[in-house]
């Protein structure tokens, strides 16, 4: 049982590691939007303070279950840390039921970075058909979002479309179910209190 479930361990332990540690390094300035209100700086920021905080509180958790030689995954490199929890895995009777009560603290719920991506992707999609929702709505010039699911309200009104417009407003109300809740009238109301009149 150790042998099909470590692996989705290790890959998100490590994993996660790695991309906290290039989330810091990528993140880039943003400005509110529609469908992304925090800047990439904050999130990317967010990522990596998260995913090593909960990398540690994983580490202490899987310490206090029994695995006393679990380490503290800002202390080791990835390979070494991937080696030595492979090592425990395998030499501690207690590692399975420490991973089973511990896994809730990994980043993503100890799914791994390819759910991630997924829900990604899945948010993407969804901010792709409110696009066409509002185009096909007679707001013909609304742009789509970023490769990166990035649509701010400057975007929005570079294309010339005024944001507060009472017609663009009730399209907006009716094309929100397109998005399959990536948008909600709240998100909607913080991204146009922070935009400019």
């Amino acid at each position: 049982m150790v042998r099909y479930r470590l692996p989705l361990i290790l890959t998100s332990v490590v994993a996660v590691a790695a991309f906290s540690l290039l989330a810091a390094g990528c993140g880039g300035g943003g400005s509110p939007g529609v469908a992304n209100v925090a800047s990439s700086t904050t999130a990317a920021t967010t990522t990596t303070q998260n995913g090593a905080a909960a990398l540690v509180a994983f580490a202490r958790c899987m310490r206090s279950h029994g695995v006393s030689r679990f380490p503290d995954p800002s202390t080791i490199q990835p390979q070494a840390l991937k080696a030595t929890v492979q090592h425990l895995a395998v030499i501690n009777p207690r590692f399975p039921a420490a991973q089973s009560a511990c896994k809730h603290l990994l980043p993503n719920g100890g799914r791994g970075p390819q759910e991630a991506v997924e829900q990604s992707r899945t948010r993407l999609a969804d901010e792709l058909s409110f696009a066409k929702c509002m185009r096909s709505h007679g707001v013909t010039r609304f742009p789509d979002p970023t490769a990166q699911g990035g649509l701010s309200v400057e975007m929005v009104q570079a294309e010339g479309i005024d944001v507060h417009a009472p017609a663009v407003l009730r399209v907006v109300q009716a094309c929100l179910p397109a998005s399959h809740g990536a948008l909600t009238p709240a998100k909607i109301r913080e991204a146009l209190n922070h935009a400019g009149s």
